[in-house]
């Protein structure tokens, strides 16, 4: 490891998982229209290849959790960023369905564990008084990666370079970031508390004051309060369901609802929704889709400045009343006006839900996952939570162009049904989500503990 790395460094590399994680999801948005037709692919086929990588994805997030709380999480990220290389790869060279199929699946392995492995990572390098916002970088790394693959699908259609078509250019451009992944993997930290989990204490010191160095922080403190939790008496998996019963319940509750608000119909199928549903052309279709891409970015560039301002309850609940209110007032628009007319005000309230979301449940859902469990059994719990969200997700993007025709082609059906449950995510942060601002992870486990008792 380089002791002169600048923390900038380790946070941005830290998080490039979360890059990665959005370009991967984002870039099929644009690419499977184009793959369809050329491997003459039926309307399930396509969307088995869409929803492949979120099978793979469950197994990588459930799987990675107990290897990383046993070798590491600096392993394990090197480890996804090699299959990162690999599955996009093997989708850029892919000659049929099923080629494809596993070319995704090896991506969600990819994908799934570094959605379970960066909160935790980033949660156990940030001081206490800084968590929220460089938790927050994971989600401004998807947001910018799903960006990025609006932009890479909209700069490579229509081009065949070298005589290769388009869509594999956009497949491969995805091994851009995986190898500033892996690089940055082979030079980043371990984390402070795993070193100190296992024992390697002078190790576990100089990442911390590496870390600290320019803060009033005191490395020695927070390597004893660490090693303080570290020596607990162990219940190993048995702790997930005794101390850290509630910490499950909260982190697979913020992740389920997190997708169940509707977050992915709208990042997958929104050209889709503006073709079928308002009759756009498709090119119109795309560039509205980047522009709620740039919503989404710029308004998490906003909650990484502002979210250790106030308590993460009061952001969730705000979220909660915007998605709610906007997802609402859309639902009862497209229900009672001509498709012509709501075309615009759904595009305005598509944005405004964004912001509710981006500022919100998008970062706070992730941050809260890496830091309410326990230190041993961080990695497995940071699993069940992210494997939730893959569930989540998998539900959202596979039925909702059923519920689409369900509704011929309204929007409004749909997204009545998410105005549910974002009303229904207010009353979950009431009751169940605990305010962890600016506290360290050390006394938010003590707090577990003590509840447990």
């Amino acid at each position: 490891m380089n002791r002169h790395l600048s923390t900038f460094f380790i946070f941005t590399f830290g998080a490039l998982g979360g890059l990665l994680f959005g370009f991967d999801t984002g870039i099929i948005s644009g690419a499977s229209p184009l793959i369809e037709n050329s491997f003459q692919l039926d309307i399930a086929q396509t969307g088995f290849i869409t929803s492949s990588v979120l099978i793979g994805s469950s197994v990588g997030a459930l799987g990675v959790g107990p290897l990383a709380d046993r070798f590491g999480r600096k392993r394990l990220l090197i480890l996804a960023a090699i299959l990162f290389l690999l599955g996009s790869s093997l989708s850029m060279v892919a000659v049929g369905f099923w080629s494809m199929v596993i070319a995704r699946i090896i991506l969600g392995f990819a994908v799934g564990s570094a959605s379970a492995l960066t909160p935790a990572y980033l949660a156990e390098l940030a001081p206490a008084e800084r968590r929220g916002s460089l938790g927050t970088l994971f989600q401004l790394m998807i947001t910018l990666g799903i960006l990025l693959a609006y932009v890479s699908n909209l700069g490579f259609l229509n081009h065949n370079l070298l005589g290769v078509r388009d869509w594999r250019w956009m497949l491969g451009s995805a091994l851009i970031p995986a190898a500033m992944l892996l690089i940055g993997g082979l030079m980043l930290p371990e984390s402070p508390r795993f070193l100190a989990e296992k024992g390697h204490t002078e190790e576990a010191l100089s990442v911390l004051k590496m870390l600290r160095k320019n803060t009033a922080d005191d490395p020695e403190k927070e390597l004893a309060d660490i090693e303080m939790v570290a020596h607990q008496p162990k219940g190993g998996v048995k702790e997930l369901f005794t101390i850290a019963r509630p910490a499950v319940i909260v982190a697979v509750g913020i992740m389920l609802l997190q997708q169940l608000v509707g977050i992915n119909s709208v990042i997958y199928f929104l050209p889709q929704v503006f073709i079928k549903g308002f009759g756009f052309a498709e090119g119109s279709a795309i560039w509205i889709s980047v522009g709620i891409g740039i919503v989404n970015f710029v308004v998490t560039v906003l909650a990484t400045f502002i979210m250790d301002k106030f308590n993460r309850k009061t952001f969730l609940m705000f979220g909660s009343i915007v998605m709610a209110v906007s997802l609402g007032i859309l639902a009862v628009l497209n229900f009672t006006v001509n498709i012509h007319a709501a075309a615009i005000p759904t595009m305005i309230l598509i944005a405004i839900y964004i912001f509710g979301f981006a500022i919100s449940w998008g970062p706070i859902a992730w941050v809260t996952i890496g830091e309410i469990f326990p230190l041993s059994v961080r990695g497995i719990g940071s699993s069940i939570g992210s494997a939730a969200n893959w569930i989540g997700n998998f539900l959202v993007s596979q039925f909702f162009l059923v519920m689409l025709s369900y509704f011929h082609n309204n929007v409004g059906g749909p997204f009545a049904v998410f105005a549910v449950f974002a009303v229904l995510s207010m009353f979950f942060v009431h009751y169940l989500v605990p305010e962890t601002r600016g506290k360290s992870l050390e006394e938010i486990e003590m707090e577990l503990r003590h509840q447990a008792k």
